[in-house]
């Protein structure tokens, strides 16, 4: 567990974008937790494509890199420090982090559809700093306790899970369905884990890289599909039927 005093502490390396490809590791100032909010030192962050995304293009769709931003948003920590009202963690608390944060006002918010909320701060995405850093504050009630026995590591993949389940739930998978996962990267294979855990019996995986294809049979793919890089539209869905032995998915994700 990390010393809950961070009164002498000044380390916080932080991993910094200036522009496309400019990536600096520099000391920025320990934050402190406002109302609501804790501190966290965190202990895993993972590379998501977004970040990836701004480092080599600086943008992704409407959202540019245009003034030095903190990276990563996949993240686990311990609490380090407690805000002005906050009573549902204590320091020393191992916490996963859902990075977008709501402005809990609007009509979306108010009828349980946060995710659509217009307002929201959502971790590394311009403006907002991400958390590949050493200390972080963010508000309390988007900090989730991890019991025993989920490591840290596994804390930091719970938000890229969360994809995938809502992407199962949403698809409408179910015990003895059979899907299609187009994609076996990352989010591609949380998305596999989580249809076998609601109970589909078959489910395909295609992509265009044979590692990626030899992890999905390991996590338990029914059929791992390889796509050539270069086909037609019409070649790659020909392929794919023929693979599936022209079965149809009930689920398309």
């Amino acid at each position: 567990m990390a010393n809950a005093s961070v009164n002498n502490e000044k380390d916080n390396l932080t991993s910094v974008l200036y522009g496309v490809r400019d990536l600096r590791l520099e000391q920025r100032p320990i934050p402190k937790p406002g109302h609501n909010e804790v501190l966290l030192k965190i202990q895993r962050v993972g590379i998501c494509g977004s970040d990836v995304h701004y480092l080599v293009h600086g943008a992704i769709g409407h959202y540019i890199v245009k003034e030095p931003m903190v990276i990563g948003h996949e993240a686990s920590g311990i609490v380090v420090k407690l805000g002005e009202g906050v009573k549902s963690l204590k320091v020393g608390d191992r916490v996963a982090i859902e990075p977008g944060v709501l402005c809990r006002m609007c009509q979306f918010c108010k009828l349980g559809s946060y995710n659509l909320c217009p307002d929201m701060k959502f971790c590394a995405t311009p403006p907002v700093d991400g958390n590949l850093t050493r200390y972080y504050v963010h508000a309390a009630d988007f900090c989730y306790k991890l019991p025993d026995h989920i490591s840290l590591e596994e804390g930091a993949l719970l938000e890229p899970l969360s994809v995938g389940v809502h992407a199962c739930k949403r698809g409408g998978v179910k015990v003895g369905s059979t899907v299609l996962i187009l994609g076996a990267g990352p989010i591609g294979l949380v998305t596999l884990v989580t249809a076998k855990a609601m109970g589909a019996t078959k489910i395909y995986i295609t992509d265009l890289t044979e590692f990626r294809l030899n992890v999905a049979k390991e996590m338990g793919a029914y059929k791992a599909i390889k796509v050539n890089r270069g086909d037609s539209d019409e070649q790659a869905i020909e392929n794919v039927r023929s693979e599936m032995d022209n079965e149809f998915p009930d689920v398309t994700i």
